[in-house]
């Protein structure tokens, strides 16, 4: 039983406790997986909507806001242009929904049938004689320079919503919203494409408030030493930080008012306080015959939350969550900036509760797209579960119905196994306008006939997937040899080219290799390329860019196209890689414990613990723990004989827990038998079958 568990500091594990009043158990599960600054930790313990990151970091950000103002203003033609796999199909639904919203009819459009990956000129084409004047492309866009500049000589400008690795030389157009192009201004580079829409449809909410373009100045004036009076202002625009300043002050002393920069600072600003009529007494102090005019932040906030009526700036501050998430010690005015951020929240719904409603969506794209699950992937995706059982969306929620989830708590293990591999196979079988239309329609009937019909389409792709499984693995193993057992690289005519990346995926695991899967069309091949444990193979694609019609993806995922005559070039240079740069696939790492269990811990409440740690997946694995000489009091098996599992109950020395040891049957009598003390290592889950949940332990592996 291999397993590796990292050392941890006892007194940084207690200091973690008692600063973020988590118990110790918990503050050394972050501990051990690195979770220890308070700008990450905040994404593990908070999923209130006011911690993501403000969409007004993106530098193009109110380009896009204003040019997608104008339009729906003008009640323009829009065309969204998106992408046929989930989170393209649902990055186009939820930028349709928010146009319909505010009295937009926009067409939409994704790649059907074997239309490449992207924006092309026939869907350029297709915009203008429309009479289309604004292009959005939604997870895509970022590599279609030539066709987005064909879209400028036919009257429309382009806004791209893209997440995929910047080429060298990008589009011209009116707006890029990327978190992969360099100095985009956007602290978290790993949002999905529907996280960028999300991302949008808050900013384009904002524009809706009173604040949008206005400078706004938060002032702090409080004593200082000697009988000076400290001035702390802080300049937002669009919420956004752009300027701080710090002035002390000596009453009598300033003789020319003029000659203060403090005054220049508030020119042409809002400016509000905390407690509006001490903050004017000590402005008076200072600056006599000046009439200080402010929005006082302190009835609202105590309106709000009565529990804090009477407290002060400073009291607040020592309460205050954000002061526990900043590696720098927090002052008063950055509790202040706290404070007015919440106000607003509070009073603008849309950038809120209901802004909550559109994640579900943003959260479906995000784990289908395996985006790690960190920073704020973390909220979207949590908050988005919170929401999905309750969606009021008719298409999704008859796919949680019919795939039996909806009366459960909805995980993201969950959306993984039956709700994202249905909605991609519309995508893989040509039809991701069926997914598209699913999640638009509010007619019942046509609901339940587009629900049945990606149900079908995900038959028909498995079905697809087991018959050309078989049909590929002789050439994968002759082509895994050809190239030193580096690489796998095989398909040819008749492969669907929906289903290469689920191959290409299927066959990188059976190798342990990256794998390239292509299909051999009329006009040209198109292929998929997956890796294998954190490869990246971005430099591959690079390397043999020269005989690509175009290319792209992620760190771990790509695509590509290319001409017929320039296979066997590609192939050719895939060796040329192999032999000059090598593709050294890091080593299977063993299990990673995240706490191991003395004896009586091992109740009920960890289940809490490993609750309150989700969501769970890329980036983010379930904990794993460690627990050494339980008893085995039953042992059984089930499930196929050539595929048998273990079913056990577990003395735990307090409490009898069920367990899972899947594929282990063969394990039975030869290593384990009743009553045997056994250690064990892993996780914990709530096993939901027939509408009852029970606790279990789903073993990872087990010695006596």
């Amino acid at each position: 039983m291999k397993y590796n568990k990292k050392f941890i500091d006892s007194s940084e594990v207690k200091e973690l406790a008692s600063k973020y009043k988590i118990s110790l158990l918990m503050a050394s599960i972050l501990a051990r997986r690195g979770v220890t600054r308070p700008e990450d930790i905040k994404f593990y313990l908070q999923d209130d909507i006011r911690y993501l990151h403000n969409p007004f970091l993106f530098s193009m950000m109110e380009d896009a806001v204003d040019r997608i103002l104008d339009a729906i203003s003008e009640k323009e033609n829009i065309m969204i242009f998106g992408d046929r796999d989930t989170d393209g199909i649902t990055s186009t639904v939820l930028m349709v929904k928010y146009l319909e919203k505010y009295g937009l009819s926009p067409l939409w459009k994704v790649p059907e049938g074997d239309d490449p990956y992207g924006l092309t000129m026939e869907a350029v084409d297709y915009a203008a004689s429309r009479d289309v004047t604004l292009l959005i492309t939604v997870d895509c866009g970022i590599s279609c320079r030539n066709e987005i500049a064909y879209a400028a000589t036919r009257g429309i400008d382009t806004i791209v919503l893209d997440h995929h690795t910047a080429p060298e030389t990008m589009p011209e157009c009116t707006a890029i919203i990327n978190p992969k192009v360099p100095d985009c201004g956007y602290p978290f580079r790993d949002l999905a494409g529907c996280g960028v829409v999300a991302k949008m449809i808050w900013a384009l909410e904002f524009s809706r408030t009173d604040f949008y373009r206005k400078n706004i100045t938060l002032l702090n004036i409080k004593p200082g030493n000697s009988n000076s009076i400290i001035f702390e202002a802080v300049k937002l625009y669009n919420l956004v930080e752009v300027s701080r300043i710090t002035e002390t002050f000596v009453p009598g002393v300033l003789k020319n008012i003029d000659s203060s920069r403090l005054i220049n600072y508030f020119s042409g600003s809002a400016i509000i306080t905390f407690g509006a009529r001490n903050q004017k007494r000590l402005f008076s102090e200072i600056f006599s015959g000046i009439d200080l005019q402010t929005w006082d932040l302190a009835p609202e906030i105590y309106s709000l939350f009565p529990q804090m009526n009477g407290m002060g700036l400073l009291k607040l501050t020592e309460l205050s969550k954000e002061s526990r998430y900043s590696s720098s010690e927090n002052s008063e005015i950055d509790t202040l900036i706290a404070i007015f951020k919440t106000i607003l929240l509070k009073k603008s719904p849309e950038l809120c509760e209901n802004y909550g409603k559109i994640l579900p969506f943003a959260a479906l794209g995000t784990i289908a797209d395996l985006m790690p699950l960190r920073d704020e992937n973390r909220i979207i995706v949590k908050k988005g579960l919170q929401n999905i059982a309750s969606t009021e969306n008719k298409g999704l929620l008859e796919l949680l119905t019919r795939q039996k989830i909806i009366d459960k708590t909805i995980t993201s293990t969950d959306i993984a196994w039956y709700i994202s591999p249905v909605i991609n196979a519309s995508g893989r079988m040509g039809e991701p306008s069926t997914a598209v239309r699913l999640f638009l329609s509010d007619d019942i009937q046509e609901v339940r006939s587009l629900c049945n019909k990606i149900l079908d389409l995900n038959k028909q792709r498995k079905k697809l997937g087991e018959e050309y499984w078989e049909k590929l693995t002789h050439s994968a193993k002759e082509s895994h040899e050809k190239f030193s057992s580096s690489l796998v690289c095989t398909g040819g005519k008749g492969v669907p080219r929906g289903i290469t990346g689920i191959l290409a995926s299927k066959f990188s695991n059976y190798f342990n290799a990256p794998a390239i899967i292509y299909s051999v069309l009329d006009d040209k091949i198109i292929g998929s390329i997956r890796s294998i444990r954190n490869y990246s193979i971005m430099p591959l694609l690079d390397y043999c860019k020269e005989f690509f019609i175009d290319y792209g993806g992620h760190d771990f995922a790509g695509g590509f196209s290319l001409l017929h005559e320039n296979l066997d070039n590609f192939k050719n240079r895939l060796n040329e890689f192999i032999e000059n740069e090598g593709i050294e696939i890091p080593d299977k790492p063993p299990v990673e414990i995240d706490a191991e269990l003395p004896e009586g811990y091992l109740t009920e409440e960890i289940l809490d613990i490993a609750s309150s740690l989700t969501p769970y997946g890329e980036a983010c694995p379930p904990l794993y723990f460690l627990a050494k000489r339980l008893t085995i009091r039953t042992m059984d098996i089930v499930g196929q004989k050539e595929k048998g599992h273990l079913k056990l109950t577990l003395d735990t020395g307090k409490i009898l827990w069920p367990a899972i040891f899947w594929n282990s049957a063969d394990r039975a009598v030869k290593e384990f038998q009743k009553e045997d003390r056994v250690n064990v290592i892993f996780r914990v889950e709530n096993n939901f079958f027939r509408n009852k949940s029970t606790p279990q332990l789903v073993i990872q592996d087990m010695e006596k």
